[in-house]
């Protein structure tokens, strides 16, 4: 039902989607200071929220690299004066794909080619990993972590990444194949990973905000993790991708 509502914000850009980015900020922060049993209404918890905005905000202006920088200091400063790494991590973790999206959005004053692409890349590794795991099954991709995830879901979700990633593109090259590959492993790997944090802290879900699918750092996780590869990609590509 967002689907329309984040494609249109991403077409426009500008105020519809920093709000839309710095929006979903705050509700990933709040969760995950959530996980880590911290009040996001009180200090320390409060200062994930805060301190994620604020670098979106410097990554919305133009000022990347001054926001990674606070994305950065502010988590050594919290982890360590508030002794709560894993609170401390959130910063982050949450952070830098929110600074990579805006950044994205920019890259050259017109960046929709760039954010649709790892948007509908990452939606099409989800959808393609869960048809494919649920119609093959077979062995677990990494049941330590997540016992529902198998090897047939990763390949249909890199399947299904790397066939959207070149209808999406300009012209079909290996760059591009590769790219939207590597966007699949980085979504799979950010899906683990979340599952992994969840039974470190021994939640089910992240979050009650979308009944019978958790939170959004559950319908997310993968995003987070593609978004600061897909902005590195871009940051050193000569190919053109775009």
């Amino acid at each position: 039902m967002l689907a329309p509502i984040v494609l249109l914000c991403i077409w426009f850009g500008s105020v519809p989607f920093v709000t839309l980015v710095l929006a979903g900020a705050i509700g990933l922060a709040i969760e995950w200071a959530g996980l880590c049993r911290t009040p996001p209404t009180a200090l320390p918890g409060l200062l994930v929220p805060l301190l994620v905005v604020l670098a979106g905000l410097a990554a919305a202006f133009g000022y990347a690299g001054p926001a990674i920088l606070i994305l950065l200091v502010s988590a050594l400063v919290v982890g360590w004066l508030a002794r709560r790494l894993l609170l401390a991590s959130g910063i982050v973790y949450v952070g830098l794909a929110v600074v990579a999206l805006l950044w994205l959005r920019g890259w050259d004053g017109n960046g929709r080619a760039p954010v649709f692409f790892v948007v509908l890349v990452v939606w099409s590794s989800d959808i393609g990993a869960y048809l494919a795991g649920r119609l093959l099954r077979g062995p677990k991709l990494a049941p330590a972590l997540s016992p529902a995830k198998t090897w047939s879901g990763a390949a249909g979700g890199l399947i299904a990444a790397m066939l959207v990633g070149e209808a999406l593109a300009a012209r079909v090259t290996v760059a591009t194949a590769l790219f939207a590959a590597l966007l699949a492993v980085a979504c799979q790997a950010g899906d683990l990973l979340e599952s992994g944090i969840k039974r470190h802290v021994g939640v089910k879900d992240s979050g009650r905000l979308i009944p019978g699918h958790g939170g959004l750092l559950d319908r997310l996780d993968g995003l987070l993790a593609a978004a600061p590869v897909a902005a590195l990609v871009v940051l050193a590509s000569r190919e053109g991708l775009f």
